[in-house]
């Protein structure tokens, strides 16, 4: 049997990387290998993706000082942090909710994802993992974090993107983007380029190339299934978050991904909610070294 699920594999399938998928699929695993329980002890950060009431998918990140995440057991972690007041993921982790999380460090372009169940707790939560698994370092920009006091302001909520954002979504060389397979097991996974790659539009919508990964098509497996999609933004220098809710599809023609280079394929996203909270991380990260294994963006 599979470890992957029936969207997972018709993706690998379109994309001709059965057996490609088939060979890193041991990789994935139920406990948390020695060297990850290390590497998340070190981590400031951490990016949560999981589903509101409505089915609708939100991605936001949790800070704390190093150990703010601990391994409390062969498949559970403690996480001391949730989100704020304001946070579209607030009200949600105040219950179980299955999650899909991934602890990434830019100074060290290492990252691991994660998939399980979050329970509220009186530190913050409480993980149960189904799903671990390293990811490769590529299209993961280098930089160094720096903690200020800070105080989060006031969401901005909308249905489209103002100029300003989407100025800055413009010239952003990272985010991530949270699905979900139809019963609700959330995934969290990072997008990374050069400034430009992601195209906005208009201020409903979003494109990106789809470049070279591990071939397991988490992502795509989900969004096979289910189009529901979720974008975070962060301001690397200001501490802003930018949440997107709305649907995703991936383009499969090649002639159409010919035109982005690097790209094996393109994806499109509808944003249908905004949320913005400027201020939202104490965390400002230095001027970033950009991935050698970034491909040039297409010129527009």
């Amino acid at each position: 049997m599979s470890i992957f699920h029936r969207g997972e594999l018709a993706a690998q399938q379109r994309a001709g990387l059965l057996r490609e998928a088939a060979h890193v699929a041991p990789l994935i695993r139920a406990e948390i290998p020695g060297m990850a329980g290390a590497f998340l002890a070190e981590q400031p950060m951490l990016i949560l993706g999981a589903a509101d009431h409505r089915g609708d998918l939100w991605a936001t990140m949790l800070t704390g000082e190093p150990r703010f995440i601990t391994i409390t057991g062969p498949s559970t972690l403690a996480v001391a942090a949730a989100p704020a007041p304001g946070d579209p993921l607030h009200a949600v982790l105040a219950a179980p909710v299955r999650v899909g999380l991934i602890a990434i460090d830019p100074g060290t372009r290492r990252r691991v994802r994660m998939n399980g169940t979050a329970h509220p707790s009186a530190g913050g939560l409480r993980i149960e993992l189904a799903e671990v698994y390293p990811n490769c370092p590529r299209y993961i920009q280098q930089r160094m974090p720096v903690r200020v006091a800070t105080t989060p302001g006031l969401p901005r909520i909308g249905g489209e993107l103002t100029a300003e954002e989407t100025a800055f979504a413009s010239t952003a060389d990272t985010f991530f983007i949270a699905t979900a397979d139809p019963d609700g097991n959330a995934d969290v996974s990072h997008r990374g380029g050069n400034p430009g790659f992601l195209r906005v539009l208009s201020p409903t919508r979003l494109r990106w190339p789809d470049y070279v990964g591990n071939s397991m098509f988490n992502t795509f497996g989900n969004l096979e299934i289910n189009p529901r999609a979720a974008l975070l933004l962060p301001d690397w220098t200001t501490g802003t978050l930018l949440h997107l809710t709305g649907a995703a599809t991936v383009d499969w023609d090649p002639a159409h991904a010919a035109a982005a280079p690097g790209a094996q394929r393109l994806v499109d996203f509808t944003v249908d909610r905004v949320v913005r909270i400027d201020n939202a991380s104490p965390l400002r990260w230095t001027e970033p070294q950009a991935s050698r294994f970034n491909p040039p963006v297409e010129s527009k």
